[in-house]
């Protein structure tokens, strides 16, 4: 496998770009070796600027649901910017996807447009504290909310501490008004709770995590939180910028029937254009400018473009009625084969999965929480990783990150992985 092309690019890229990429999340630094130059994609599979193909189970970090370059999709998008790409005032299309929006996810009353999902998260970060009137928030250990200030925070060295910057550029004013907690564990967040009575604005969390690899909210532990916030007045963000509309239509909070105050979503609703966007209960989202005081404001949110290819994504994800039973169902094989092959070969691995989201943890297991989580054997899975790409498959960079299957992946694409992952098992014992 040649990747000449790559390597010259990545070099390139180094010396005006730092770090060679334009998110951290792309890096292989964790894993060894140089990224892959990716110039096309199709389907299920990738192929890069060496002309090597690969089978794709990152899918943009999830939005490629239906897989790459979906002729509709890409019909919808082309016939958008027919018109232009942009006009910095209302259209129709802003409209249409927000009733659809409103239609399909049940904590979203009304719905406000973003430009990623970072945005969203910190518009609904000031939203919870504009509403409530109080500044604290609470997060998990290992949650990831993107690159806002608030979400950039490590735990204290208690549960009851404040929490201490985990990126240069985070004050310490910032951080002290973020708690963390363990990520299922409640008994924490009561605490903490408890330690700042009236002072909490939002609870903000993945429903399922995917963010330190794919974490399971334990039987209990959301009700928990949401009937918590309910009682003290405390907002309950759900971040399904991963999740939404890919464990289910409504999203997580369907497939759970937890409904959360605020909700938070990502790419997958601009077909995995750039976009985002947060909504919630009328009542809340009504403090948003112009009719409230919560300022925040974006001048390519709604993009025309975005905005169709997106309508037509969720279009296509309604009208498929058996879409989220195959995509179980698939990647469901693909857990039980991969236990077994690991089985086979005396190798610890722990499996987490919800739907269409899976990691494989090179753990013993069970992964219920970050620092479960970072029991995995790193060195191992970089091994295993970069062997998979040599078999033409597709990972993402980290132990600590979901894989996604798209609706592309069949019977032969099934048998491509474990093909793939038999013969890199053997390649790192050797």
């Amino acid at each position: 496998m040649g990747i000449e092309i790559s390597k010259q690019l990545f070099e390139s890229a180094c010396k005006v770009i730092p770090g060679g990429v334009n998110s951290p999340a792309r890096a292989f630094r964790s894993v060894g070796g140089n990224p892959r130059f990716i110039s096309s994609a199709q389907g299920a599979w990738l192929r890069d600027e060496d002309g090597n193909t690969y089978l794709d189970f990152i899918n943009s970090w999830g939005p490629m649901i239906l897989g790459h370059a979906h002729p509709e999709i890409m019909a919808a998008a082309a016939e958008a910017l027919h018109h232009s790409s942009s006009f910095g005032a209302p259209t129709r299309r802003e409209v249409d996807m927000a009733e659809l929006v409103c239609q399909t996810v049940p904590g979203i009353e009304k719905v406000r447009m973003v430009n990623s999902g970072t945005e969203a998260t910190m518009s609904a970060i000031r939203l919870a504290r504009g509403y409530t009137g109080r500044e604290k928030i609470i997060k998990f250990e290992g949650c990831y909310h993107g690159h806002g200030d608030s979400f950039l925070i490590a735990a204290g060295s208690g549960l009851m501490t404040q929490g201490i910057p985990d990126s240069a550029g985070v004050t310490k004013g910032v951080a002290s008004d973020t708690l963390t907690a363990p990520y299922n564990d409640f008994e924490a967040v009561q605490a903490l709770v408890k330690a700042n009575p009236g002072e909490i604005a939002a609870i903000i969390l993945e429903p399922v995590v995917g963010n330190m690899g794919v974490v399971i909210p334990q039987n209990g532990f959301l009700n928990s939180i949401r009937e918590l916030c309910t009682r003290e007045g405390i907002l309950l963000i759900f971040d399904e910028v991963m999740t939404g509309f890919r464990l289910s239509l409504g999203g997580a909070q369907e497939l759970f029937g937890i409904t959360p105050d605020l909700t938070t979503l990502g790419k997958i609703i601009g077909g995995g254009l750039p976009v985002g966007a947060y909504g919630g209960k009328a009542e809340i989202m009504d403090f948003v400018s112009p009719v409230g005081p919560i300022y925040q404001a974006g001048t390519l949110s709604g993009n025309p473009i975005a905005m169709a290819a997106g309508m037509k994504m969720l279009t296509l994800l309604r009208e498929d009625k058996t879409l989220y039973q195959r995509l179980d169902q698939t990647t469901r094989t693909l857990e039980l084969e991969m236990q077994t092959l690991f089985q086979q070969k005396g190798e610890p691995l722990c499996i987490n999965r919800v739907g269409s989201m899976i990691t494989f943890f090179f753990a013993e297991g069970p992964v219920r929480n970050f620092h479960e989580a970072k029991k995995s054997d790193t060195v191992k899975f970089g091994a295993f990783f970069r062997a998979m790409l040599d078999h033409g498959v597709y990972l993402a960079p980290s132990q600590f990150e979901a894989l996604f299957v798209s609706a592309c992946v069949g019977p032969a694409e099934l048998d491509h992985f474990l093909n793939a992952a038999k013969k890199s098992l053997d390649s790192i014992n050797d």
